[in-house]
């Protein structure tokens, strides 16, 4: 039986910033549209924490029942190595989404925004094909396509919106850097693992890519985020403090760019998850200046 700090490194907490960024750079913009509410953005919050740790042990579970994870380096896998029942997994992986759910209800319907419930249900249901179901687009090489769009665009436009009931440019724009870091996260863990998801038969952008093309991929989803910030700055000048984030990502580029591979490349996810919850806090905290000066 798995004991609780084995479920907790199962729930992955250093993934949590792919949760908390778009909801602070999404509320961010709202306060510079003078619209802000942060009682619906810690809603957000709690819908996006949840989800992600919903979706963790979602993989967990579909992994581990896979084989994928019986040679994978990185964190506790509870089915993977044996510590946990893998029914317990899935329910917990439900019980996370049932949170989402109920505080997604709560907030749409607090932002008079019903319509929103669908992208509610996408939401969920991306959070469990992702690796989950008999064609888990995660072994497709979709995965990124999947983040950016859930953990980008969504996350912060929906933050956003259900503030403010409008979008601007740099809405959009603070949606795509924070996509385009979360996806670079996704591709140092994917570039970690090409040998054992190779093997698994786990066809991701990264096994697809190959390692080197793999590699252009992650720094030019950094040099994103940061042509997001200068597209925000245009109205926003504030928004330049968010590149001071890139401090953080440093370690990670440097690790990637050096041909860092396998448990190499473990602190190099951890500081690019970094580099998304400074990008988000200091991207936030800018716009939040705007309107505050």
């Amino acid at each position: 039986m798995a004991t609780l700090q084995q479920w907790v490194d199962g729930a992955r907490p250093r993934t949590l910033p792919a949760a908390i960024a778009p909801v602070l750079v999404g509320t961010g913009s709202a306060y510079a549209m003078e619209r802000a509410n942060p009682g619906l953005g810690l809603l957000a919050a709690i819908v996006a924490i949840a989800l992600q740790i919903g979706v963790n042990y979602a993989n967990d579970y579909s992994d581990g029942i896979r084989g994928t994870d019986d040679a994978r380096v990185g964190p506790v896998r509870l089915v993977g190595q044996g510590l946990a029942d893998p029914a317990n997994v899935k329910l917990a992986a439900f019980l996370c989404f049932g949170v989402a759910a109920l505080a997604g209800l709560t907030l749409v319907t607090l932002a008079n925004t019903p319509w929103l419930l669908l992208v509610g249900v996408a939401c969920v249901i991306a959070a469990w094909k992702y690796t989950g179901g008999k064609n888990p687009y995660g072994y497709l090489g979709l995965g990124e396509v999947f983040v950016f769009i859930f953990f980008g665009l969504v996350a912060v436009l929906g933050t956003t919106y259900t503030q403010a009931k409008q979008l601007e440019l740099t809405t959009w724009a603070g949606a795509i850097g924070v996509g385009a870091i979360a996806c670079a996260v996704l591709v140092v863990n994917n570039l970690r693992d090409i040998p054992s998801d190779t093997e698994a038969g786990k066809r991701t952008l990264a096994v697809r890519m190959g390692d080197q093309a793999s590699r252009v991929f992650f720094a030019s989803l950094i040099g994103v985020s940061v042509v997001a910030v200068g597209v925000i700055a245009l109205d926003y000048p504030l928004a330049l403090i968010a590149l001071v984030a890139l401090l953080a990502a440093v370690p990670a580029v440097r690790a990637v760019g050096g041909g860092a591979t396998g448990r190499a490349l473990v602190p190099a996810l951890a500081s690019t998850g970094i580099y998304l919850l400074a990008y988000g806090v200091l991207l936030g905290l800018g716009l939040w200046l705007t309107q505050a000066l």
